[in-house]
């Protein structure tokens, strides 16, 4: 009877340690129109589509969709304690289009760049960081400048680059909505299949740590 007694506590722990190993990854992008899905249906923006891609590939994903249109990297920064609730596994930061497209002085992109990768670290939230280019508008230096900020960043601050978030999609006018900026839903896939390598093993380094 003791021994029924043991197993069956020993099948109920193994069952509970099962259902935790499958317990869905909570992340949140945290971004602007290029991730918020501006000028798409809710359906086809990034974290939606990200998600489905990775379920394809057996990883469960519960994604909060933090983008919002027009958001510099100093916006990001002041609404990071609501966009990212409490139990948040990871984050991709997908911020500073905005910033280049206004000029923003690139110190000041890469500071409040630096303190939301500070600020979720220290809330032992993983952090996945996308790399932005500045347009040739403003000129080679501020280019220069501006581009150096996110492999600066993952460098002395310890978290995983993705260099370019609209990798194969920037400047193809078949891939862009009219304005030339945002992806259309294809583009959106594109991105989703170009980032999707460098997110499994961010996804995949977050679960080995944890387990």
């Amino acid at each position: 009877m003791h021994i029924l007694v043991l197993l069956m506590g020993l099948m109920t722990a193994a069952n509970a340690q099962t259902a935790d190993s499958v317990k869905p990854i909570k992340m949140v992008v945290l971004g602007d129109s290029l991730s918020a899905g501006y000028g798409l249906p809710a359906a086809a923006a990034f974290p939606v589509r990200l998600q489905k891609a990775l379920e394809a590939k057996g990883i469960k994903v519960d994604m909060v969709n933090a983008g919002v249109s027009g958001d510099t990297t100093s916006g990001g920064r002041e609404r990071l304690d609501w966009s990212v609730p409490d139990g948040t596994d990871a984050v991709i930061v997908e911020l500073g289009a905005n910033d280049a497209l206004r000029g923003v002085d690139p110190a000041v992109t890469r500071a409040a760049l630096s303190d939301i990768i500070t600020k979720l670290k220290a809330r032992k939230i993983a952090v996945l960081l996308c790399g932005m280019l500045a347009p040739p508008n403003y000129g080679s230096d501020y280019a220069a400048k501006f581009n150096a900020i996110y492999p600066d960043l993952s460098k002395s601050l310890g978290v995983p680059l993705y260099p370019f978030f609209l990798d194969g999609v920037a400047a193809d006018a078949k891939l862009n909505q009219a304005d030339g900026m945002h992806p259309t839903a294809a583009g959106v896939d594109i991105v989703v299949k170009n980032i999707l390598p460098s997110v499994e093993a961010f996804l995949g380094t977050l679960s080995a740590q944890r387990s």
